[in-house]
């Protein structure tokens, strides 16, 4: 693919046998607003911990997670905010947003090999969305924020601890993210990279490979490996 290029309409992804896929953003697009519910309550959880006004406590959450990776590192950092209280937060959130995607079910039941979530999120948020989205039953395991000792991505720590947990060759593995920074280190590490999302197209980072809008077309027309005969 030529770097800068908008969207790929065939990528050949024929090396490919895990599948790596971010969950939120990614599994479901940016625009269905949940993540915008979620930012919302974590910044009433920094005032909540800090005490400061709404302005100030939000300026804190973002630098935590420019800092940390993750709000929740700073938080843990600074406050010792216990993470099952943090994450206990998004638990109750209404899903009714989100939609289940039927093309997206079966774009994902083409692919050979395994298919993994990695996320920054908790189990319990996981699950949920996987099971409201109705796909999982596609996924082997969900790699969550717990799994990998709150090294978050883009922590080159987290996706070793991945890596060594799920035994993944990085080279037949691609990932497949909403943030284009968190596919930085999986590039590094030899892993096909997929920027996902309405901003993907305007992206020109050397480490991203492919470029997409929406996931299911995407990988509906990817050339996958042929199956053994």
């Amino acid at each position: 693919m030529t770097i800068g290029a908008p969207t790929d309409l065939t990528a050949d992804l024929s090396h490919v046998d895990t599948w790596l896929f971010d969950l939120d953003n990614t599994l479901y697009p940016a625009e269905s607003g949940l993540m915008k519910q979620v930012e919302a309550r974590m910044t009433e959880f920094v005032i909540k911990v800090t005490g400061l006004p709404r302005e100030e406590a939000y300026a804190l959450q973002k630098r935590y997670l420019a800092e940390h990776g993750l709000t929740l590192g700073g938080l843990i950092a600074n406050h010792g905010v216990a993470p099952e209280d943090f994450h206990a937060q998004f638990h109750d959130l209404s899903l009714d947003a989100l939609a289940h995607e039927p093309e997206l079910l079966a774009a994902l039941e083409r692919l050979p090999g395994r298919r993994l979530i990695f996320t920054n999120a908790d189990e319990k948020h996981a699950v949920r969305v996987l099971d409201h989205l109705r796909l999982s039953h596609l996924f082997d395991d969900v790699f969550h924020i717990h799994s990998f000792g709150f090294a978050p991505k883009p922590s080159a720590e987290g996706f070793q601890r991945m890596i060594d947990d799920h035994g993944v060759d990085a080279a037949a593995t691609a990932f497949f993210e909403d943030s284009e920074r968190n596919l930085a280190p999986a590039a590094a590490l030899g892993m096909t990279t997929v920027l996902v999302g309405v901003h993907a197209p305007a992206s020109s980072a050397s480490f991203v490979h492919h470029r997409t809008e929406k996931l299911a077309p995407f990988l509906s027309n990817a050339r996958l490996k042929e199956p053994a005969r």
